[in-house]
């Protein structure tokens, strides 16, 4: 009798994951991202039953808040450690209480705004260059003139990501994700998906742009497949330069390895050339360009946003060289190892 009581006990508790998906959807948790093993499996399940979207990713990814960082970069006049959802909430609600502005015309906006329109004509000047292949600035100019209006814009890269944030706009709050100020690689394609799962279920229609270098697109490049399985709108454009800030050609490549075994001869920055990413989307169901000019640029941007019933990605060579233009500050480029 006591055997039989202990087990009826037993088939009444609440497993462990159930509990863990049962606090989540007490706190009002839609979605949920992880990497399919144990216990991630069991949770998930037990959060699909509730009614959260369960994403299964193919690369983990990791945040924190950490005070050993404040000030790693540039040393700041006043350092901020916290939530940044609490942090920026105190902000709001003290600016609320006053009404003080920063000067329009002082030094400092003069300064900003002289710097901000010789930025502009650099950059144009960039954008209007003619020569295969491609530039960064020309290649960021013909996406932004199609670029929808309400699209989330995700950037990573070196290059990529800090021209990009010059050149490409984005004209609504919380419309814009990349790696910040530390320029950390791999989680392009997670904030995509995030972003996409948001817009699939609340703005149908809304298309995310998510823009890798090729270096930093090999960090969760298989997140692709993710994409493909669950259908998300995204673009991915790979702004192709062969290699980590620089690379080769397939000339100068294959020139090279006439001399020794390719370990001994090729650069650690330099990637294989004319590499096919787009046929890793392409392999999982969705559509792929390769492209090499401004005019295939345009109509493969044109034919992606169109088609609203798979994800794509364009694969954008560009000068194996190129770089941005040059830095006034030397810590917007030096190293802090």
């Amino acid at each position: 009798m006591p055997d039989s009581n202990f087990a009826e006990r037993s088939e009444e508790q609440m497993s462990g994951a159930k509990v863990i998906a049962q606090a989540l959807k007490t706190q009002d948790v839609e979605y949920m991202f992880g990497i399919v093993g144990i216990p991630v499996t069991e949770i998930a399940i037990a959060a699909q039953q509730l009614g959260i979207k369960y994403i299964g990713m193919r690369n983990e990814q990791a945040v924190d808040i950490c005070a050993e960082e404040l000030g790693n970069n540039v040393k700041p006049a006043v350092t901020l450690l916290g939530d940044i959802s609490a942090v920026s909430k105190q902000l709001l609600e003290e600016l609320d209480k006053t009404s003080w502005v920063y000067p329009p015309e002082s030094k400092w906006w003069k300064s900003l705004r002289e710097k901000m329109k010789s930025n502009e004509a650099a950059s144009k000047e960039l954008a209007s260059k003619k020569s295969l292949p491609m530039n960064y600035y020309t290649v960021f100019y013909h996406v932004q003139e199609q670029l929808p209006t309400d699209c989330f814009v995700v950037s990573e890269g070196a290059n990529t990501m800090d021209i990009g944030r010059t050149v490409l706009q984005n004209y609504l709050p919380r419309h814009r994700l990349d790696a910040g100020t530390f320029g950390t690689m791999g989680v392009g394609l997670g904030f995509a998906i995030a972003a996409a799962m948001v817009a699939k279920d609340r703005s149908p229609g809304q298309w995310v742009i998510c823009v890798e270098g090729d270096s930093a697109f090999g960090f969760s490049g298989m997140e692709v497949e993710t994409i493909c399985r669950y259908n998300l709108p995204i673009i991915l454009l790979v702004v192709n330069n062969n290699g980590i800030y620089q690379g080769f050609d397939m000339n100068t490549w294959k020139e090279t390895l006439k001399f020794q075994d390719p370990t001994a001869v090729i650069p650690p920055m330099c990637l294989l050339p004319n590499s096919h990413y787009e046929q890793v989307m392409t392999a999982f169901g969705g559509k792929g360009y390769f492209v090499e000019t401004p005019e295939e640029l345009q109509k493969s941007l044109r034919l992606s946003l169109a088609d609203t019933t798979k994800p794509s990605l364009i694969n954008i060579m560009i000068e194996p060289q190129a770089t941005r233009k040059a830095q006034d500050f030397h810590w917007l480029t030096r190293s802090n190892m």
